[in-house]
């Protein structure tokens, strides 16, 4: 017997309860970002590696470690994308969207790929959705988009929910402050890890992604970002903070959150929840008002987050309810079997969810079957027509098809 084929470690198979989570999540977000006028965008699953190289910064875990990179037939390096806020930045410029009415609000679902190790909620591809809203440095932008995502966490049922904000001013804000971080990690270099040693002169904000103890033993008094930001920035970071308070937010002002990528100004935020242990990210976001002039488009501020879609709905834990037929369609003669399937196509063309056999069973074993299914009536069909109450155990005789689509449609 031939060897199984499995899937590659890291990937996961969507089974049909599962599915039907990830589409409540799916038809929620298109709910809750539509009210707010965000317009669905898709992007292709890779890009050219260039994008994330520039886009994302070459001195990146997600650059440096994680990226599925390939040449295709013509030797043009592309990379299966790791991330949704380039791809968008790089659509915006390439379409002209600069010249649409600002800001342009989109939001997007779909597949991404990092090489990590896999673990509960984690894989090497997963699913994330998120929003971007470009053209408008204003900070309610901010404010709307940690709401959105407080939003659909809230609906979503996903418990333990924490919040970290914080602000990494403008670039220049942070060169200097990089420079008064390095001075202070270079007089702890004997505690910190080789991985942060040899990022400390090209990003020394990594340091505080890393959780060696030494690391972090050197980082407690390491000054922070937050106590340097220049007037406009702090002023900004603080009408984003009132906005949050009036809508009744809960959060935690985190002066070491930096995230993971390089693109990132002023506004930052990350969200966690407490059931999922020690990896406890659902997914973040924040302000990166550089990225789509380093593409190659016009000055553009923008915003936006992405969240992990199998770490959201295993933060919920909510009972998948399996799908139920309303009505079985149960054959007590073969030679009916067109006639029954002319029957449940009927019925489904009027919304009634309909179940057919198509097993070969005998009519006792559709009659268990279609009871585990859940089916509300099950309608027999042979020399005659007939419908059974699965409820009340009635069964009653019917004329014509016709009758039966009338009597449970």
């Amino acid at each position: 017997m031939p060897e199984k084929v499995q899937a590659p470690r890291g990937t996961f198979d969507v089974l049909p309860d599962d599915g039907r989570a990830r589409l409540r999540l799916l038809e929620l977000s298109e709910a809750i970002f539509g009210r707010a006028n965000y317009g669905p965008i898709e992007t292709p699953v890779f890009e050219a590696t260039e994008l994330f190289e520039r886009g994302v910064g070459e001195t990146t875990d997600v650059v440096e470690k994680e990226m599925f990179t390939f040449d295709d037939q013509g030797g043009r390096s592309l990379t299966l994308r790791p991330e949704g806020t380039a791809s968008v930045c790089r659509a915006y410029v390439e379409h002209g969207m600069h010249k649409a009415a600002q800001p342009v609000k989109v939001w997007y679902w779909g597949p991404f790929f990092r090489y990590e190790a896999p673990q509960a909620g984690r894989y090497r591809q997963f699913t994330q959705v998120g929003v971007e809203a470009l053209g408008s440095d204003d900070p309610s932008l901010d404010a709307e988009s940690i709401l959105l995502l407080a939003e659909l966490l809230e609906l979503a049922g996903a418990r333990g929910i924490r919040f970290r904000v914080s602000s990494l001013g403008t670039a220049a804000t942070r060169r200097a402050y990089s420079d008064e971080l390095r001075e202070h990690l270079r007089a702890r270099e004997d505690q910190l890890s080789d991985d942060v040693l040899g990022r400390l002169d090209r990003n020394p904000l990594r340091a505080f992604d890393s959780d060696h103890p030494g690391t972090q033993a050197a980082l407690r008094d390491a000054p922070r970002l937050l106590d340097r930001l220049a007037p406009d920035d702090a002023e900004h970071f603080a009408e984003v903070r009132l906005l949050l308070d009036d809508a009744g937010l809960e959060y935690e002002l985190d002066g070491t959150l930096v995230r993971g990528l390089d693109y990132y100004t002023r506004t930052v935020f990350e969200v966690e929840s407490t059931e999922l242990g020690a990896q406890s990210a659902l997914g973040g976001g924040g302000r990166y008002d550089g990225l789509v002039e380093l593409l190659g488009g016009p000055a553009t501020p923008g915003v936006g987050w992405a969240a992990g879609v199998e770490r959201i709905l295993l933060a919920a834990k909510e009972p998948v309810e399996p799908a139920r037929p309303s009505v079985f369609v149960a054959l007590a003669d073969g030679a009916a079997a067109a006639a029954a399937f002319a029957l449940a196509r009927d019925l489904r063309s009027r919304g009634v969810a309909t179940e057919l056999e198509q097993a070969g069973r005998s009519l006792k074993g559709q009659m268990k079957h279609a009871d585990r299914l859940g089916a509300a009536h099950v309608v027999i069909v042979g020399e005659s027509i007939e419908i059974k109450d699965m409820a009340s155990g009635e069964q009653h005789a019917v004329a014509t098809m016709e009758d039966a689509v009338a009597e449970l449609a």
